[in-house]
Formats: C-alpha cells, sequence, structure tokens
C-alpha cells in the first residue's frame, strides 16, 4: 500500500525551526542526510526506526506529524490517515490530536509489510497491540512472538521491537494504543 501522507514540510519546518542542517539531523539520527532531504520532499518512506530517530533529532513526537480526526468522534473509515513509518501498511488515528494521555492507531497491513528490520522504542510508557485479523509478529528485544486474530500483547514502548506480517498471502488488521501519546 502506497501511503499518501506527507510528512516533509512538518519534518523540515521542525528542523530548520531549530537552526539544524540535513547534515546534523541524518548524523543525529544515524542516517544519511540524503536520506533526510529526500523525506522533507516525501520522496522516501522511512523505517519506524528512522522516522522516530528523526524526531527525536528534530525534537517533535512522532504523533505531531500528523492531522488529529476532525472531531471526538471518529466514525468507520473517518481515522486520520498517518504514516508511522515502515512499508505496506496503512495507518489511521483514531483519537483526536488534543488527546495525550492515550494514542489509538488502526493499521492494515499488506502480505509481507513490515516496521522494517531495526529495532525501535517510542516514547511511551505502554504500547498495547491487538490483531483484529490475519497475524502479526512481534520482536521484541530477542524474543519473537506470533499473534493471530484475537490475541493480544502489552510491553514498554521503550523496550526495543520492531512488527512485521510474515504471511506472503494474508493481510492483517491490527490496533495500537499508546500510552501517554506520541
Amino acid at each position: 500500500m502506497a501511503s499518501d501522507v506527507r510528512i516533509g514540510a512538518r519534518l523540515r519546518a521542525a528542523r530548520l525551526a531549530r537552526g539544524l542542517t540535513l547534515e546534523a539531523v541524518g548524523a543525529a539520527a544515524g542516517i544519511s542526510q540524503g536520506f533526510v532531504s529526500k523525506l522533507e520532499r516525501d520522496q522516501v518512506s522511512p523505517s519506524v526506526a528512522s522516522l522516530v530517530a528523526i524526531c527525536e533529532a528534530v525534537g517533535l513526537k512522532v504523533g505531531e506529524l500528523f492531522e488529529p480526526p476532525p472531531s471526538q468522534i471518529v466514525r468507520a473509515g473517518e481515522g486520520a490517515p498517518i504514516n508511522f513509518g515502515g512499508e505496506g501498511a496503512e495507518e489511521f488515528l483514531l483519537t483526536p490530536g488534543t488527546q495525550t494521555d492515550v494514542e489509538v492507531i488502526r493499521s492494515i497491513i499488506d502480505p509481507g509489510g513490515t516496521a522494517g528490520d531495526d529495532l525501535y522504542s517510542l516514547d511511551c510508557d505502554v504500547e498495547f497491540v491487538y490483531v483484529l485479523r490475519g497475524r502479526l509478529t512481534i520482536i521484541l528485544g530477542d524474543d519473537e512472538h506470533e499473534l493471530a486474530a484475537g490475541d493480544s500483547m502489552t510491553f514498554r514502548g521503550r523496550d526495543p521491537h520492531t512488527w512485521h506480517n510474515a504471511s506472503a498471502e494474508e493481510g492483517c488488521e491490527v490496533l495500537w494504543v499508546l500510552a501517554p501519546a506520541t
């Protein structure tokens, strides 16, 4: 699934507001300045780990990159599209941007969709995932956990982790709950 979510302008504005160069952000995030430049022009899609590192380098919470849903009620199919990074996933923010206690994200993940190979951590105390359909593999440190429809998992968002849909044929759908909101 290709994402139409544009985050480049907000990343660039945050970088410039802090007086940072592309080189400085790349060095702080451990990626090339060329990648940062392409990301600011919405020409590449970062892994979750890369996006988290870039946001830290420019002083943003990842959630600040995305438009919140227009109201407190989010009707079916009306969640604000977001791009938390990774490949083969469509993501929707189900909580308003004014909500700082909790953030709920719905992800529809293609077969083979992934957050990337690199482990990442989020600036939240608790991360909860619930599999609505399909299967999702969570890699938490050295441990790998396969979750099926109806399964859930709770862990500290600050613990290094990543995820992927190992199926080559079946997509999956999950709800992520982050507290506090990122």
